[in-house]
């Protein structure tokens, strides 16, 4: 049976973003909390800022419930923002800020935003396309000049640094991820103050962090991964993030010197260019101990050369997305020996299977099936559409997309993206497989497998490779050393060389790009 609870029980036991920043200032109101450029902020500091400008936010005539878009680069002003509207009942939308015009206009008014706050520079693209919108108010994160509306001037004005008069559950939305939209318009999933409190609990036992941590955020806090597994979680500990607009190599090995960083996270990508740059054995990075990687596919050869390379530093693969806020899975370094293509075992507040996608009945250990969930960290839903939400949710668990198998001892792999998977003849080959050959070879410092249409084949695989700067290295010696580690159907069909690959600002390899790009050459 459900219990009614008195408005004075149920504001007591909610555990909302706003109760836990509470619980971590009242502990830790001197330690520092953040710090973006020349401004260092404490744990009270930082919630008195909160406060002012979730109180400014209400005095602005906006109400629980309304939406509130952020379009900016890192700072401290765009986590002040998010903050600011978990604890007076806003609902945030976090938008790429690589994105313009329709796309921008797109995510706008799919959520039925009525403000945006956005960087200087961006100021235009939304000033272009608000007409286009429900957006009332539109104003800045940082402005260097005077504003009207302005996140940073808020935080450091007259306004209360007392809590708004704003009752907040942990059922009510606290923010619209947006997907990435690899396939289709992106869509958003909803989530509560409940899934992500929930999610940061799994976070900092499974990911190990401590009060003492002090975490670089250099990849963007609109992603779900830097913001909900690492900056989130560290705040509810009372510890440091360092927070950087983007992962430049140089500002990353700078940061980690002088700052005495021992926590980093990033997706394959960046630790991939971060390891071919010529700063990384030029600088002191003897602190960083806590190493993590996720949001796509990590190649085997690059946990080996990270490990050799930060010898003393821990290896931890995270794995999610979105719609679970995003953890799903964590491989701890204990568990690494030997699994260095796991993803590890579920979170504690995570239940995962491996199914028959037509059947949903589970896989035998090593068969390959559709990774499916159920878990208090899910999203309630995406944002207006209820035909997506019942396809995710089919069966009563959330569907992944994803491919991978389970081994004998309950270790996860991820084989890949099931609409990343190539058909070539008829026969399944998972572009990872190819990908993990390739990386064997010394001349490739980057490599992405696709299929492309083909007559014969139906898809050809296609290797698009970047060579290591000064390396030499031709289609054919590449054919061949794939000979030597892939079964024939695996093989390249052909290979492309490029200087770099598409990626979004989140470090995410985009694969629908190069499939449009290659279609027709390789046809």
């Amino acid at each position: 049976m459900s219990v009614e609870m008195l408005p004075e029980v149920s504001c007591s036991t909610a555990n909302t973003i706003g109760s836990g920043l509470d619980r971590a200032v009242r502990r830790y109101a001197t330690r520092e909390a953040i710090v973006f450029n020349e401004r260092r902020w404490s744990y009270q500091a930082l919630s008195d800022a909160v406060n002012r400008v979730a109180n400014a936010l209400l005095d602005l005539g906006l109400s629980k419930g309304d939406r509130v878009a952020a379009y900016g680069k890192n700072s401290d002003a765009y986590l002040i923002l998010w903050l600011a509207c978990a604890r007076s009942g806003l609902v945030h939308v976090p938008i790429n800020f690589a994105l313009v015009s329709e796309e921008l206009s797109y995510l706008l008014s799919q959520s039925g935003a009525r403000a945006l706050f956005c960087d200087d520079a961006l100021l235009a693209n939304a000033e272009a396309i608000l007409d286009t919108t429900d957006v009332k108010l539109c104003g800045t994160l940082r402005s260097s000049a005077t504003q009207a509306l302005d996140i940073l001037a808020y935080a450091q004005s007259e306004q209360p640094t007392t809590p708004p008069k704003v009752t907040v559950q942990d059922t009510d939305l606290v923010q619209i991820l947006y997907t990435s939209g690899t396939t289709s318009h992106p869509k958003g999933a909803m989530h509560t103050h409940r899934s992500f409190m929930t999610e940061y609990m799994s976070c900092i036992q499974l990911l190990e962090l401590k009060t003492s941590d002090r975490s670089l955020a250099a990849l963007p806090l609109y992603h779900s991964a830097q913001m909900h597994v690492f900056t989130m979680p560290a705040l509810m500990i009372g510890a440091l993030s360092y927070i950087m607009e983007a992962p430049v190599a140089q500002h990353v090995f700078e940061a980690i010197s002088q700052e005495k960083i021992n926590s980093l996270f990033a997706p394959p990508t960046v630790w991939i260019g971060l390891l071919r740059d010529s700063g990384f054995d030029a600088h002191d990075l003897s602190t960083l101990k806590n190493i993590y990687y996720g949001a796509s596919i990590m190649p085997e050869p690059i946990v080996v050369e990270l490990g050799e390379r930060l010898p003393g530093s821990r290896l931890f693969n995270c794995y999610g997305q979105s719609e679970m806020a995003p953890l799903a899975t964590v491989l701890s370094p204990d568990d690494i020996n030997g699994r260095l293509a796991s993803v590890g075992k579920p979170a504690m507040s995570v239940e995962t299977r491996i199914v028959n996608p037509v059947t949903m009945e589970d896989c035998q250990p090593g068969e390959r099936g559709e990774i499916i969930h159920r878990s208090p960290h899910l999203m309630v839903g995406y944002w207006n559409k209820p035909d997506e939400t019942a396809e995710a949710f089919s069966g009563g668990w959330f569907h992944s997309g994803d491919l991978g198998y389970v081994d004998d001892d309950g270790f996860i792999y991820i084989v890949d993206r099931i609409k990343d998977v190539v058909n070539t003849g008829g026969v399944l080959v998972a572009s990872r497989d190819v990908e993990e050959a390739l990386y064997l070879h010394p001349a490739v410092a980057e490599v992405a497998v696709i299929g492309t249409p083909h007559d014969k084949w139906i898809e050809a695989i296609t290797a698009v490779v970047i060579l290591k700067e000064g390396a030499e290295a031709d289609e054919a010696a590449l054919i061949a050393h794939c000979h030597n580690h892939l079964a024939p159907f695996k093989v390249p069909k052909a290979i492309a060389f490029q200087a770099q690959l598409p990626k979004n600002t989140a470090g995410k390899l985009l694969k629908r790009a190069l499939r449009d790009q290659y279609a027709e050459q390789f046809s």
